[in-house]
């Protein structure tokens, strides 16, 4: 079967969207080294994911007014498919976000990134279990693999024993998160929402939940002030709009061809993650970049036709246009 221009554009806009979250997980980086965050080393990885949702969520609502959907918008959050995006909401942000921010904290972005390349084989898992979608040996070689690189990874490590044990938690609470928002979103955006709008609603409840309930109680608001007192402010923003960028290009990747091939797609940033850091002056190696290969390897075989993924490099020949 030939893949069609439709279904190129979404393996294309899943690749585009692992390359732009490497860029957010890096500034990311760079912005918990900032030296303001010196005095708050608990609750500073969980500021920067309120303050990330909340710019965020600005940055997806100046696209609903630009393109005139908030009349879609409204109309989805009363429905039932809208609901459903709400609660994978909660398991991408605060869960997940939140996991993924501590780990960035504690282990930093490359390590971080490799690990939590491992949410595609989670998610596979559950869209087996839960949407019943078929899994072969190949799948079940790739699931086997990404942990046990995770695993090796872990061993390996260079870090101080007790910091790399709260990454390693906080990465796998990511991955736990990630893969699940991934499967209910599907789910959600099936019949009658948007990505985009599916966007807005998940970066919007996710800053809800953290600046009523996770904020206050971590007593974090006087940090926030200051954050928007200081230039790095402007970081956020930038590190907001990419990892907006991301999302959208990763929710439209979901509907266009399925949790599973996006999410295959989306776990590229781990390597371009690297490189970046790289560039940065953050510490990583030859073995980050094998392991790294690895797990994207064991994530591109829990998929049902690995070959789809090549086929946006040759779609010239096989696709039709």
């Amino acid at each position: 079967m030939k893949i069609t221009q439709y279904e190129v554009r979404g393996l294309w806009l899943g690749l585009l969207g692992g390359i732009l979250w490497a860029v957010n997980t890096v500034i990311i980086g760079v912005i918990l080294s900032r030296s303001i965050f010196v005095d708050y080393i608990f609750i500073a990885p969980l500021i920067s994911t309120f303050l990330h949702d909340a710019l965020s969520s600005l940055w997806m609502m100046i696209h609903t007014f630009l393109y005139k959907r908030t009349g879609q918008l409204k109309q989805s959050l009363k429905s039932r498919s809208g609901k459903i995006i709400m609660i994978a909401a909660l398991l991408g942000g605060p869960i997940g976000m939140t996991g993924f921010m501590l780990s960035v904290y504690y282990i930093g972005p490359s390590y971080t990134a490799i690990i939590s390349s491992m949410y595609p084989a989670v998610g596979a898992l559950l869209s087996y279990l839960f949407l019943k979608e078929k899994v072969t040996y190949k799948n079940i070689i790739g699931l086997s693999l990404a942990i046990v690189a995770t695993i090796f990874l872990g061993i390996t490590s260079q870090e101080e024993p007790q910091n790399l044990i709260y990454g390693l938690v906080f990465a796998l609470l990511c991955v736990l998160g990630w893969g699940t928002e991934s499967v209910i979103s599907a789910y959600g955006m099936k019949n009658d929402v948007l990505p985009s709008i599916a966007l807005q609603i998940r970066q919007t409840v996710s800053a809800v939940i953290y600046g009523l309930l996770i904020i206050p109680i971590i007593g974090g608001f006087p940090l926030v002030k200051i954050v928007l007192q200081d230039v790095t402010i402007i970081l956020f923003a930038i590190t907001a709009l990419a990892g907006t960028a991301s999302y959208l290009f990763y929710y439209t990747s979901i509907n266009r061809v399925g949790p599973i091939k996006a999410m295959g797609l989306n776990i590229s940033y781990s390597a371009w993650a690297v490189l970046f850091s790289l560039l940065l002056g953050f510490e990583a190696g030859v073995k980050e970049f094998i392991l790294a290969l690895l797990i994207i390897t064991g994530s591109i075989l829990t998929t049902n036709n690995p070959k789809e993924f090549f086929t946006m490099i040759s779609f010239k020949k096989g696709a039709q246009l």
